[in-house]
């Protein structure tokens, strides 16, 4: 029998407890579940990750890019002014909660699940995930002379934060588009 990839047995065991805590959660998965999934012993998968905790702060990791960027790429690729590009996420938010998959924001989840264990690195983590994407939006209503950008884009923040909350436990995607109008609103009372 041929022996496997190193590396690619790590990766099939982060993508296995990356669509199980997604799907489930993360304490609803055990490491018998994610060993099974990606197909290797639990052995085997301690070799890759010392931890569940070490594999959860593996998920997240991998996690930040992708979702910073399906963020970003959702107003920098939408037409219009700051104000309409901006609502344009809420309203793929909206999209992509329509779909049976989908289950919120995994940074704010993993938070909250592991509040009352050592969350140190995962609150750290998703802590740094929402600053770097406030920053982002920082920087692109400064770029459009958005008046108190710092601000605005904290607002923002919360209104998305507050969107995927509501379409987690209404499952409703009216919220998203009020989400949108409500930010329009709010970064058109702040442009020259």
């Amino acid at each position: 029998m041929a022996r496997r990839n190193p590396e690619e047995t790590r990766q099939r065991i982060l993508q296995a407890a990356t669509d199980l805590f997604y799907a489930r959660g993360i304490r609803a998965v055990g490491v018998d579940a994610i060993a099974a999934e990606a197909g290797v012993t639990k052995r085997t998968m301690y070799k890759h990750f010392e931890s569940k905790d070490a594999l959860i702060v593996c998920y997240l990791e991998a996690r930040d890019e992708p979702v910073l960027t399906g963020l970003i790429n959702s107003i920098a690729n939408a037409p219009g002014d700051i104000a309409d590009r901006i609502a344009s996420m809420f309203i793929a938010l909206a999209k992509r909660a329509e779909g049976k998959s989908w289950q919120g924001c995994p940074f704010a989840r993993a938070v909250s699940e592991l509040r009352d264990a050592d969350t140190g690195d995962v609150a750290k983590i998703a802590g740094d995930h929402k600053h770097t994407f406030e920053h982002w939006l920082e920087m692109h209503l400064a770029a459009d002379s958005v008046e108190s950008a710092d601000l605005v884009a904290r607002q923002v923040m919360v209104l998305l934060d507050g969107c995927i909350t509501q379409l987690l436990i209404h499952r409703d995607s009216s919220y998203a588009y009020a989400s949108a109008k409500a930010a329009r609103c709010l970064i058109r009372a702040r442009c020259p």
